[in-house]
């Protein structure tokens, strides 16, 4: 992708993003159940000024009586892990851990577009930061990033200082390339603790766990993967599943065998969107 494509593709992100704000604000956008009311850090950027005559600046309103400024809203530090989604009939969301990685990931993003499906993708900013293409693709698809730390440690034996720096510099990979910076995180091994829970809430994020664990990650054969999906199946599931970390054909093969037949069973698969208050 050319530079000032990626640029133009950035701006629109952008402006997309405010746009998302607004229609949250309003309620209108679906949400991972939790135990409590949540929300997000609003960013914003410099206005441009224009100068003003004396009769213009006359007609400026007093600091007092001008729009009510909002105020930054704070994502809610959590004790648990959200591990379900809400929404509308029978909605699932399906994720894919430990990228992206150019041999399997492309294949991935493939079999989803020829669904029209978005999915998760929790992604190493070791991984990110070599493959900066393939975020690109995904912001452009519409598949939404979040992070799964840089090198993907036991978040339980670092100290606060390393946990930071691990999601720091993830996030920093993710803006560079997808164009935003990530609203979720997820533990590696799904080990969570206290300090991962607080300082993910500081950056901004939300952390989601997952309800359905193919266990492609023990290399099982591409039938079992199939089986466990469609077997675990259900309004509201999580679906964990890996495109990196080791060999992931069986992951690729069994997503082209267990898409259509959840779509045919009239599941709505989907990704989840942040609800502000």
């Amino acid at each position: 992708m050319k530079k000032d494509q990626l640029l133009t593709r950035r701006r629109l992100l952008i402006a997309g993003t405010g746009a998302v704000g607004a229609a949250a604000a309003a309620g209108v956008l679906t949400a991972v159940t939790g135990d409590g009311p949540d929300g997000s850090v609003q960013a914003s950027g410099p206005q441009a000024r224009r100068s003003l005559g004396a009769s213009a600046y006359r007609l400026q309103p007093l600091t007092g009586y001008g729009p009510p400024q909002a105020a930054p809203r704070r994502t809610l530090v959590r004790r648990a892990p959200l591990l379900r989604v809400s929404g509308r009939g029978r909605t699932m969301v399906l994720t894919f851990d430990d990228g992206p990685d150019p041999r399997y990931t492309p294949d991935i993003l493939d079999t989803l577009a020829e669904y029209d499906v978005r999915a998760m993708f929790f992604v190493c900013g070791e991984m990110a930061a070599d493959n900066k293409e393939l975020l690109a693709r995904m912001a452009d698809e519409g598949h939404v990033v979040g992070n799964h730390t840089w090198s993907h440690p036991l978040l339980t034996r670092l100290t606060r200082r390393q946990i930071r720096s691990q999601m720091e510099r993830t996030s920093d990979v993710i803006e560079d390339a997808y164009g935003e910076r990530p609203e979720w995180f997820r533990a590696p091994y799904g080990a969570w603790n206290r300090a991962a829970f607080q300082l993910g809430a500081e950056l901004g994020m939300e952390p989601l766990g997952w309800t359905l664990d193919t266990l492609d990650w023990t290399s099982p054969s591409t039938r079992s993967i199939v089986r466990r999906v469609e077997n675990g199946a259900a309004p509201g599931v999580v679906v964990l599943a890996h495109d990196a970390g080791g060999d992931r054909s069986q992951s690729v093969r069994a997503l082209r065998r267990y898409l259509p037949e959840l779509l045919d069973s009239g599941y709505h698969v989907t990704v989840p969107r942040r609800q502000y208050a």
